[in-house]
């Protein structure tokens, strides 16, 4: 069963989609869980989620997944569940958090944002979700030796 978690597709391009989303989710996950990049921090974000009636828990688990999810990506660490976590984060984002159509606020002509962002990363989630993380994924060494 582990080697089924940890094989992964001898592909690159898995590999830059992996550091592609990776990069891409980190620093939301760093906003939330440290306060970086203009964000408000664990105990500020945890009490926005609350106000908007999100429990603590999930909100804790969003913070999870956007953070040290974003690092396994990067590192090609438990691949396939740091996908799933930040796949269905950001399903949760899309239906709960943005409500303002398809497209991105190019024009400043709208409320808030669009959900075109999040359809991208779960598209990219479903695919390292079952392919795993490509070349250079600590998960592939870890597959080598449990066989």
């Amino acid at each position: 069963m582990f080697e089924k978690l940890f094989y992964t597709e001898s592909s690159w391009f898995f590999t830059l989609l992996r550091l592609v989303l990776g990069f891409v989710i980190l620093p939301h996950g760093l906003q939330k869980l440290c306060g970086w990049f203009g964000g408000y921090g664990f105990s500020a974000t945890l009490d926005f989620f609350k106000s908007e009636g999100i429990p603590y828990a999930i909100g804790f688990l969003v913070i999870v997944a956007e953070s040290f999810g974003a690092l396994g990506l990067i590192f090609g660490f438990f691949t396939r569940l740091s996908s799933l976590g930040i796949g269905l984060t950001m399903i949760g984002a899309a239906i709960y958090v943005r409500k303002n159509g398809f497209f991105m606020n190019w024009f400043n002509n709208q409320t808030g944002e669009g959900f075109e962002y999040h359809i991208l990363a779960i598209g990219i989630a479903v695919i390292l979700m079952f392919t795993g993380g490509g070349q250079l994924a600590v998960d592939s060494w870890i597959a080598e030796k449990i066989k």
